[in-house]
């Protein structure tokens, strides 16, 4: 069924804190013109919710389990699947905003906002608006540029977890001298003296 033909907004949310997901659905089942059409509490969830429902808008949390909400945004741009995404999140860095908007997606806000504009949020990011936190849009084109690859963000975030560099290979399929490479790049980079500070830096900074 195309969007065109739905008399509702189709919406798939993705959140792993289970309170968390079932107050937003049960937020947006309320207005009558949303219609939530799947949940899901991981990314490969997200992603699988997303692809099989074929939703007009997908709001997602940044932090979940086997994918993040970013990436999950990414691989759905990647596929041209046409969903206006929303990040939902904590996280009021400019580096993540930064990092979504490259990701394809129309709206990023945060958990503060007052719950009535989440509803409101979905009908613009439907009409094709984008929809972004005031503050945080000022702050995202005066921080300075992540100078990571995606490649070598992916290496941090689980050297900076705490996974070996054996491990890290196995998981992405690279060699172990290849991901200790990432890893020297991504240190270097970032000025740090070994891979856990380098991963608290750019955690800090919305590039992890």
């Amino acid at each position: 069924m195309s969007s065109a033909r739905r008399d509702k907004i189709w919406v798939v949310i993705a959140e792993d804190q289970a309170m968390v997901l079932g107050a937003l659905a049960a937020l947006l089942e309320m207005e009558d013109d949303i219609e939530v059409v799947a949940r899901a509490r991981s990314g490969d969830e997200a992603l699988q919710a997303v692809l099989q429902h074929r939703p007009d808008v997908f709001i997602t949390d940044i932090e979940m389990p086997t994918l993040s909400g970013l990436e999950v945004a990414a691989e759905l741009k990647r596929r041209n699947v046409a969903v206006r995404v929303v990040i939902l999140t904590t996280f009021a860095r400019a580096g993540y905003l930064r990092r979504a908007l490259d990701a394809g997606a129309s709206g990023y806000l945060l958990k503060d906002m007052p719950a009535e504009q989440l509803a409101e949020a979905v009908r613009r990011v439907h009409h094709g608006l984008r929809v972004i936190d005031p503050q945080l849009a000022a702050e995202a084109w005066t921080d300075e540029p992540d100078p990571l690859t995606e490649r070598e963000r992916q290496v941090l975030r689980l050297a900076g977890e705490g996974v070996a560099s054996l491990d890290i290979a196995n998981q992405l399929n690279l060699s172990e001298g290849t991901v200790r490479n990432y890893l020297s790049e991504a240190i270097s980079k970032l000025g740090a003296a070994n891979r856990v500070e380098a991963a608290r830096i750019a955690r800090t900074k919305g590039w992890l």
